[in-house]
């Protein structure tokens, strides 16, 4: 047979295993298009297609594992927000304790039009560009509040002054507002993050909210600009940090440690897709000493700084042990864009060759997550845990003299998710949707402010070890 006759034979072959194959999936899929038009000609009540179709792509992604999710076009671009970090609007953060009733602003953010334009704790968003939005639900608020940049919009509030009901309008110009993703330890009367403890300004105190696109950048300013070399030790604190970016988690690795293995990707079967190695050079000098704080909601990213500096001898790890979220996901695109599906295709493994990841339902005595160093796990009570995530909130907002912090009744509920519903106008949610799992010994001070056990030990950790290290003399003949 003439070489010409096999090349024909063997590219019919080739084309007819791809129609097989095509024609297999085709017609699975064909099975979840039918289901929607005779549901769509026959249910007893009118269905809109989109949301049979939102609904079954909810199905297929039921039985994957609880990382793997369809993301809707309506949710896709709060999603990226979280992810870069920006939104376009104009910047409150707001709350509805109250199904059925207005929502109240809790706080404008740093730098925003909100703040510029006077809007106050506790103010109640009754109408937005002329529409009655007192009923509505918080999420279709804050997409109305959302818009392009440059784009004005005239928001209709309620508010009480000295018991008495005042009704404003109040034109806001949208403009871009970046989420910060590190924080220091307070503001100053300026509003700059003081990345300093207030009563051991000799150690420097940074937390980690999220590993988005431009966390790097604004931990390697932190080092670089705000810190400078005139610090003795670091606080790294990313409890409550549910995770983000990959990528992000390991250029921070990189920026403390100079040699070693960061973390190693593996995908099906094992196979290695992956590994990341740390290069000469670091934003920290190696002689301070440092600590990373961890808890039972830092997952993730945080899992992979965590486990990364504790193997490499570069950090103490003190809290309690990390939420097990060992695996990679990947969010690929649908609808030209406008959906997408964040699908589990990996799974990363810590320096020390261990994949930390959390089977549902393992016990206690099973290895997963990041574990204290030895002698350095302290526990909190819930109450001691909710106290602290105010706290934090708290320290977020802007220092000013319209801006009550410590007195706003407002201020003080919103980070109390069991009483009411809270989120900045971006609609943001965290890029993995965790259980609050707060550690169980924790009490307040004199002054009513809570006592941080964690933080209390991780100073106390610090200062011996700044002794230990400026008396080698003593510790030789010890």
């Amino acid at each position: 047979m003439p070489p010409r006759n096999i090349h024909i034979i063997l590219v019919a072959i080739f084309f007819a295993v791809v129609c097989f194959v095509t024609a297999k999936r085709a017609q699975r899929a064909m099975l979840v298009g039918d289901a929607i038009d005779l549901i769509d000609r026959y249910y007893v009540d009118p269905v809109e297609s989109a949301s049979l179709v939102e609904a079954a792509m909810a199905g297929l992604t039921s039985s994957l594992d609880q990382h793997s999710e369809f993301i809707p076009a309506d949710m896709y671009s709060a999603f990226n927000d979280v992810i870069q970090q920006e939104f376009a609007g104009v910047g409150i953060l707001v709350e509805q304790p109250e199904a059925g009733k207005p929502v109240r602003v809790i706080t404008p953010l740093v730098g925003s039009p909100a703040l510029a334009a006077g809007l106050m704790p506790a103010d109640e968003i009754v109408s937005i560009g002329g529409e009655d939005v007192s009923k509505m639900e918080i999420r279709d608020v804050s997409n109305r509040l959302r818009g392009p940049v440059d784009t004005d919009v005239v928001i209709g509030v309620r508010r009480e002054v000295d018991d008495k009901t005042q009704e404003l309008e109040i034109r806001l110009t949208r403009k871009s507002i970046g989420l910060e993703s590190v924080v220091g330890d307070h503001r100053d009367a300026d509003n700059h993050w003081i990345f300093r403890l207030r009563k051991y300004p000799e150690i420097a105190y940074v937390r980690v909210t999220s590993f988005g696109e431009k966390t790097e950048s604004e931990l390697r300013q932190v080092f670089l600009e705000e810190l400078g070399s005139g610090y003795e030790a670091l606080i790294l604190d990313v409890r409550g940090n549910s995770g983000g970016l990959l990528v992000s988690a390991v250029n921070i690795c990189d920026q403390l440690i100079d040699t070693g293995r960061i973390v190693t990707i593996k995908t099906r079967g094992g196979k290695i897709d992956s590994q990341y190695d740390a290069t000469p050079g670091t934003l920290v000098p190696k002689g301070v000493p440092v600590v990373i704080l961890i808890d039972g909601n830092s997952a993730s990213a945080s899992e992979i700084l965590a486990a990364c500096l504790q193997d490499q001898g570069r950090a103490t790890v003190i809290g309690t042990r990390s939420f097990g979220k060992g695996t990679v996901q990947n969010v690929l695109p649908l609808e030209s864009g406008r959906s997408a599906l964040k699908l589990t295709t990996a799974r990363y493994y810590r320096p020390n060759g261990k994949n930390i990841h959390r089977i549902d339902n393992a016990p206690e005595d099973e290895e997963w997550g990041v574990s204290p160093d030895e002698g350095m796990a302290i526990t909190m009570t819930d109450e001691a845990y909710r106290e602290l995530v105010q706290q934090w909130q708290r320290a977020s907002f802007p220092v000013s003299s319209q801006i009550d912090n410590e007195g706003s009744d407002a201020v003080k509920d919103a980070a109390q998710p069991e009483q009411s519903e809270s989120e900045s106008e971006s609609a943001v949610e965290n890029n993995e949707t965790l259980p609050l799992k707060p550690p169980a010994a924790s009490s307040k001070d004199a002054q009513g402010r809570v006592i941080d056990p964690q933080l209390n030990k991780a100073i106390e950790f610090l200062k011996r070890k700044r002794v230990e290290q400026s008396t080698p003399e003593t510790r030789q003949a010890a």
